[in-house]
């Protein structure tokens, strides 16, 4: 698979890449399989994410799919970030080869962490991560 023209503009220019200062919550995730890690930071306000960064270590999708899912998570509602799907987040990064969707799981699972720390239930809404 060659990988699209929104992929490789996101691993060419991260969006919101970086610490966030004042972040109301940090997580990092790590898979456990091939080692790549991502970390998330997000200022949550009433219910809303405002800002959205993270840090990533390893494969290309992996840092890809933190700038895609920092972009799709920005502005929304909690309950909104938590209806995000796998088959969303890969379509939003332009697609990737099936041996690589575990760096959309891997994002997804962190944001699922960081809105967990926050307290907020992801029974009801639990994500896709298949």
């Amino acid at each position: 698979m060659t990988y699209s023209a929104v992929f490789k503009e996101h691993l060419a220019h991260p969006h919101n890449a970086g610490e966030l200062p004042g972040a109301t919550v940090v997580v990092e995730e790590t898979n456990p399989v091939c080692g790549d890690r991502l970390r998330l930071y997000l200022l949550v306000e009433d219910d809303q994410i405002e800002t959205a960064k993270y840090l990533a270590y390893g494969c290309p999708p992996t840092l890809v799919c933190g700038s895609v899912l920092t972009d799709l998570v920005r502005g929304k509602k909690i309950q909104e970030a938590l209806a995000i799907t796998k088959d969303v987040l890969i379509a939003a990064a332009g697609g990737l080869p099936g041996r690589k969707h575990h760096s959309a799981a891997l994002a997804l699972e962190t944001l699922r962490s960081a809105l967990t720390q926050l307290g907020t239930s992801t029974e009801e809404k639990s994500l896709n991560l298949t």
